[in-house]
């Protein structure tokens, strides 16, 4: 089992492509899979208004901007995203984005990137994700947003593409989000519900924690999408639900315990250990033709004599053979 684990840089560069790449080369020793960006502009995500509809409010780190301005605040130069792919195969680390318009696929295509991201507030839009998918790379599309019919859609949608290599990230919307906001044993049904058609079920943390990726993939996450920034105090539009490296490092330490301690389904045991068991043994002298009883024979530690199940059929039958105190029985000494 090897957990896909991605580090979003997101808007975390800062407007620095010299930062873009420390921040790649860090998530490559960090021990990400990958690190992913996002490819939009201002223009392609939204219209400059400053009436209230696009003003940013509810509790976000983004209250009071208005949307236009963020995006253009936080967006990821294209002309960058050749030369940052580039470097990033160059570092050894899987680079790719979420595009949150066709031009953006059609751009991603150029510089050919591995696979596609669909994020949450773009899960909806059926037809940017019929048009990734139609480029026959593997698709992940996070649901925090969708219910289960929306999700169901963004699946058929993908399927009718004939693009059938999709995962599914469960995510809360929310920056950053919190634990008790997360109900990760929803990924659990929607491994029930959707792992039947083929998909894959992983994890968007939007959290400041790295319990919920572990949680996740011991319920049976194929994919953890974590925030990284190499110092929250650097700033950036993301950086208030970024990981640092030392945080980030530790997360994919302890996924990579979880995968080990999950292991496979085994019901075999360390014969060593069995030694430790009980077992039946002689607990008093018997002799040859002597009735076997509570008081002579009983199931004790260690392992090495007779299975306990047979104590109850030992019981008022005779022995075979002369056994000392202390003795394991064994098949030669049952009665006939």
């Amino acid at each position: 089992m090897h957990t896909y684990i991605i580090a979003e840089m997101s808007a975390n560069h800062c407007g620095d492509k010299e930062l873009a790449k420390k921040i790649i080369k860090k998530a490559k020793d960090c021990g990400a899979d990958a690190v992913k960006v996002q490819t939009y502009t201002a223009d392609t995500m939204t219209i400059d208004c400053k009436n209230d509809n696009f003003k940013i409010n509810g509790g976000t780190l983004w209250d009071g901007k208005y949307l236009y301005d963020l995006y253009k605040e936080a967006y990821t130069p294209w002309e960058w995203q050749g030369e940052l792919k580039q470097y990033a195969d160059e570092v050894g680390i899987e680079f790719f984005s979420t595009p949150f318009d066709k031009t953006a696929v059609d751009f991603l295509e150029s510089i050919n990137v591995p696979r596609y991201k669909i994020a949450s507030f773009e899960a909806m839009d059926y037809e940017l994700i019929k048009y990734a998918a139609s480029k026959n790379k593997p698709m992940i599309i996070s649901v925090g947003v969708s219910d289960l019919e929306e999700i169901q859609a963004a699946i058929d949608v993908c399927f009718s593409a004939g693009n059938r290599d999709l995962t599914i990230l469960k995510c809360t919307s929310a920056y950053p989000a919190r634990i008790e906001d997360m109900n990760l044993i929803t990924i659990k049904d929607m491994i029930d519900r959707f792992g039947k058609l083929g998909v894959n079920v992983g994890l968007s943390d939007h959290s400041m924690n790295i319990e919920p990726p572990i949680c996740a993939v011991a319920l049976g996450a194929t994919v953890i999408e974590k925030h990284f920034t190499l110092d929250r105090s650097l700033g950036g539009a993301d950086c208030g639900f970024s990981l640092n490296p030392e945080e980030f490092s530790s997360m994919v330490k302890a996924v990579r315990t979880a995968e080990k301690a999950l292991g496979a389904v085994n019901y075999s045991y360390n014969i060593k250990n069995r030694t430790f068991a009980r077992s039946l043994y002689a607990v008093k002298d018997i002799k040859k033709g002597e009735i076997f009883t509570e008081e002579n024979i009983r199931a004790i530690r260690p392992g090495n004599g007779l299975h306990p199940k047979y104590y109850s059929q030992l019981l008022g039958k005779k022995s075979l053979c002369d056994i000392l105190r202390g003795t394991p029985l064994s098949l030669n000494c049952l009665f006939k």
